[in-house]
Formats: C-alpha cells, sequence, structure tokens
C-alpha cells in the first residue's frame, strides 16, 4: 500500500561555463548548446546513445530517424566542449487531443561530463526552444526506480507526472536479443510519464533559478536506494520491487493523486504524491 507522508517536511543563454578544477576539460571547458543539423553531427549522437545507454544496436535511434524527425518539425540540441558532442537532447512532434506538442524523444551525457549542469542546460534549452514554437507542453518517460532521474524530472524541472506505462518498450528490451532467454533478468520497462508544462508557476520559477517549495505530500512511494546494485545482485528481488512499486503508483493515480516531488534519502528515497491543484 501506498505509505502515508508522516516525516519532514527566461530566456536561453546558450554558453555555459564549468567550474574549474586541476586539468578536468569536462569542468574548464565552455559548453555550447545547439542544433544538430549534418549527418556527422548526428552520426555523433548515434555514437553517444552507444556509449550512454549500452543498448542493443536495435534499440537506438538512427541518423535516419535524427534526420526525419528533423524534416518533420522536431530537432536535435547538442551540448559541445572542445569541438565534440558531450550531451544532446532529441525533440519530435507529438498531437494532444487538438494540442500540437513536444514529446522529448532521449537525452544522453557523455559520462565525464555528468553531473557537470549538461543535462539541466541541455533541458532548458530545449524548454525556451519550445516556447519560441508556441509550445506549452513537452512529455517524455523514465524508468520509476531511478532514483537519479526521478530528482531530475520533479525538483530540478519541475515535471507533474499522472500516468504510468505497464511494460511500455516490452520485456528485457534493453538486453542483447542474441542472449539465451534463460539469462535474461526478465524486466518489464515500465515508465512514468512526465508532463512538463513550460509555463506554469513551478517552472518558471524554477527556470529563474528561485525556490518553489511544495506543500506537504499526502502520501508517498518508495524505491529502493540502488536500483542498479539491486538489478545485478538480486534479479527476482528487483522484479518483485518493480511490481510493488507499479502497483502502488497505479493506486495512487486511481484515487485521482498526482507525483510533484520526490524524496532523496539515501536509504529510502521516494516520490511524493498530491492532490490535483
Amino acid at each position: 500500500m501506498i505509505s502515508t507522508y508522516a516525516e519532514r517536511q527566461e530566456n536561453q543563454p546558450l554558453m555555459m561555463s564549468s567550474p574549474e578544477s586541476g586539468k578536468d576539460p569536462s569542468r574548464t571547458s565552455e559548453v555550447e548548446v545547439r542544433e544538430c543539423t549534418t549527418v556527422a553531427e548526428f552520426d555523433a549522437c548515434v555514437q553517444l546513445q552507444r556509449e550512454v545507454f549500452g543498448l542493443p544496436d536495435l534499440e537506438i535511434s538512427p541518423r535516419r530517424h535524427l534526420i526525419v524527425s528533423r524534416e518533420a518539425g522536431g530537432w536535435t540540441l547538442a551540448a559541445w566542449a572542445n569541438g565534440e558532442i558531450v550531451g544532446f537532447v532529441h525533440q519530435v512532434v507529438g498531437v494532444r487531443n487538438d494540442e500540437i506538442i513536444g514529446y522529448s524523444h532521449m537525452m544522453a551525457v557523455a559520462a565525464e561530463y555528468q553531473n557537470r549542469g549538461v543535462g539541466a542546460r541541455l533541458k532548458w534549452a530545449q524548454r525556451e526552444r519550445a516556447l519560441a514554437e508556441g509550445r506549452d507542453t513537452i512529455k517524455w518517460t523514465w524508468e520509476p526506480l531511478r532514483a537519479r532521474n526521478a530528482h531530475f524530472n520533479l525538483n530540478r524541472l519541475g515535471v507533474v507526472v499522472r500516468s504510468y506505462a505497464v511494460n511500455f518498450y516490452g520485456t528485457d528490451y534493453s538486453t542483447d536479443p542474441s542472449l539465451d532467454p534463460e539469462l535474461r533478468p526478465g524486466l518489464d520497462s515500465d515508465r512514468l510519464f512526465a508532463v512538463w508544462e513550460l509555463k506554469s508557476p513551478r517552472v518558471r520559477a524554477l527556470a529563474a533559478g528561485r525556490e518553489n517549495e511544495l506543500p506537504p505530500p499526502v502520501s508517498t512511494i518508495e524505491i529502493p536506494a540502488d536500483w542498479a546494485a539491486l538489478v545485478k545482485n538480486d534479479v527476482a528481488t528487483a522484479r518483485t520491487e518493480l511490481a510493488r512499486v507499479r502497483d502502488e503508483f497505479l493506486e495512487a493515480f486511481d484515487a485521482g493523486l498526482i507525483c510533484r516531488g520526490f524524496e532523496r534519502d539515501p536509504e529510502r528515497p521516494r516520490y511524493l504524491l498530491f492532490r490535483e491543484p
């Protein structure tokens, strides 16, 4: 069951200077964000997918997809440092009822540039580009058991979650398809749907660098402290935890709750649930 919470409680600049520290290039270089337009740039994004996600080629978005998306009204913004692409975010055009929205298909940041603010830089540049095109909303998904992604999306960007997708991409979609089925982990690809309401007061405040505190939540959903380690060391328990989290989210959303925050407790990280305002 969902636990009751009873504990404590805009313009687009395209340059970012990282703090200096020794000779680490990811800390000393300037990072520029701009749109990818050439075959070589799209190929660099494909290679970055391989390095960051570790997915089989079957699950990687190829050059052709990135090019066709651009012709259809989407775009890929890349972060550049020292003449190389070190991150990118790819957006396609979506439709919700009669409204055209953005759908953020993927974002990747090179390992040596992670935790340097590059991901946030890309997302805020994505917001400004979308606003300039007259969009009010961007959607995307993330794995519900990934605490770092939950914190980034909910606390730093201010997204709202109202829906949960069960096995969105299929079971073991990130596993090499040539692997013996008996050796696969048997994990479903559940996803939370982020809705980034670009003009909401919360998102505007976060975009301006202002704190935007939430009221006390009405309930929480706890997740494992280290999902990757759990999957590696005890996949049976990982499957059980995924099923529990799935059931609790579906129950919460059926009850009319929404998710708007995340508690980064090192032992008991948890999602914060609220009544719809």
